[in-house]
């Protein structure tokens, strides 16, 4: 199997990993208080990615001040993400969640340019507006659909890319899985400590499985996710990263009953155009 081919399938893994996990958590349906939800799948995971980590031996290398101050802030990100992204994943259909967080290489595209002065063209620019316009069908402001929920997932959208744009600031040689460590941790905390806020529920044996299936799922996206990283040309596997919107919506459908209407498809097909559009103006700017 070539490079290429093999990170593919990696990035293929990672999404369906993920979108494996938003399942498991949309399945407890909101019984358990959010942030409850949060720090008992943060311990689960923490553990896992730790013994993970350690078995690569990620953990070995000293951090600077600077890149720790990096992973602190990108920590933050993470934490507003999760609260964003899983308050409206238990009242949002799936499928259109998941095509909202399609735009993020746009915005991370777009990001790049404002704050670190990288050269994006008109036709990128261009493709960066266009998937903007996807998204408004998706979300469609003033429609009897259009709720808080579909902000929640914009502003999910926009901490991601503050989250990825911080990412590309650390060093060369920091290992990806202790960024993963210390970014579950950073949100384990602030969930433990947000719980305190809320009254705590009793977990049936059903919501502990699918607590447990979201941990290690969310560990087998990120390990995949990092395995990517290290097989074949990036910008020929990152396209693939689009089969999860289809994964989402395929459950939706055949799990939750979600029946995406035609706008909705339409801004997702819109979305991911850009997104490869964008991929592929990259890839030919980088070979030049």
């Amino acid at each position: 199997m070539s490079a290429n081919a093999k990170g593919a399938l990696l990035m293929m893994a990672s999404m369906a990993a993920f979108v494996i996990n938003d399942t498991f958590l949309k399945l407890t349906n909101g019984a358990i208080p959010l942030f409850q939800l949060i720090f008992v799948r943060g311990v689960l995971a923490t553990i896992l990615i730790y013994f993970l980590a350690r078995s690569l031996g990620a953990l070995r290398s000293g951090i600077g001040p600077r890149d720790k101050g990096l992973i602190a802030l990108r920590g933050v990100a993470e934490i507003v993400t999760s609260y964003f992204f899983l308050s409206a994943l238990f009242k949002m259909p799936l499928g259109n969640l998941n095509a909202i967080m399609q735009v993020v290489p746009l915005t991370v595209t777009l990001g790049s340019a404002l704050f670190y002065r990288e050269a994006v063209g008109w036709r990128r620019m261009l493709a960066i507006a266009v998937g903007f316009c996807g998204v408004l069908l998706i979300i469609r402001p003033g429609a009897e659909g259009f709720n808080i929920w579909s902000l929640y997932a914009l502003g999910a959208v926009i901490c991601v890319t503050l989250r990825d744009l911080l990412t590309r600031q650390l060093s060369a040689d920091v290992s990806g899985m202790a960024v993963t460590l210390g970014t579950t941790v950073s949100v384990m905390i602030a969930a433990g400590l947000a719980s305190l806020t809320q009254e705590w529920v009793p977990v049936t044996g059903q919501q502990s499985v699918y607590i447990v299936g979201s941990a290690v799922f969310i560990l087998a996206g990120y390990f995949f996710s990092i395995q990517v990283m290290r097989a074949g040309d990036v910008s020929f596997i990152a396209p693939f990263r689009y089969t999860g919107l289809i994964g989402a919506m395929i459950i939706g459908y055949f799990v939750f009953d979600e029946v995406p209407t035609a706008l909705t498809l339409l801004g997702a097909a819109i979305v991911t155009g850009m997104g490869l559009f964008t991929f592929y103006r990259e890839r030919k700017l980088s070979r030049a």
